[in-house]
């Protein structure tokens, strides 16, 4: 169900729990920013969400809010995943839902990266 993202940070969200180590995932990159994990309901052949560490709701929150060598970490973080699963050259696609129009599910700032694949239209007609 989509979420508003302008409400303030829930952290007994899905993400929070995963980032302490209450919820189990399969880790594909973490450093002192940003984790980054598979997806449980994968929608490509590559599916994986890059999380800061930090409390954001989503992305205004976290442009808004966050320091600037915060925001570097977290998007050098995503450079860091494409490179390491050899999506560069091939090519992938990055999308972070924001709010109730853009199908935000979980209150707190993620980018989904896909690939291993033709990924088809950016939206369904």
């Amino acid at each position: 169900m989509p979420i508003d993202a302008t409400l303030p940070y829930d952290d007994q969200n899905v993400f929070a729990k995963i980032l302490r180590g209450e919820i189990p995932n399969r880790t594909v990159y973490e450093d002192e920013w940003a984790l980054a994990f598979h997806d449980i309901a994968p929608a490509a052949p590559v599916h994986v969400l890059v999380i800061p560490k930090g409390a954001y709701v989503g992305w205004d929150d976290f442009s808004a809010q966050a320091g600037a060598e915060e925001i570097a970490g977290f998007v050098r973080a995503v450079g860091h995943v494409a490179r390491t699963l050899g999506l560069v050259e091939p090519g992938y696609r990055l999308l972070a839902n924001l709010g109730r129009n853009g199908g935000q599910e979980v209150p707190h700032l993620h980018v989904h990266l896909f690939g291993g694949g033709p990924l088809g239209p950016m939206l369904s007609r």
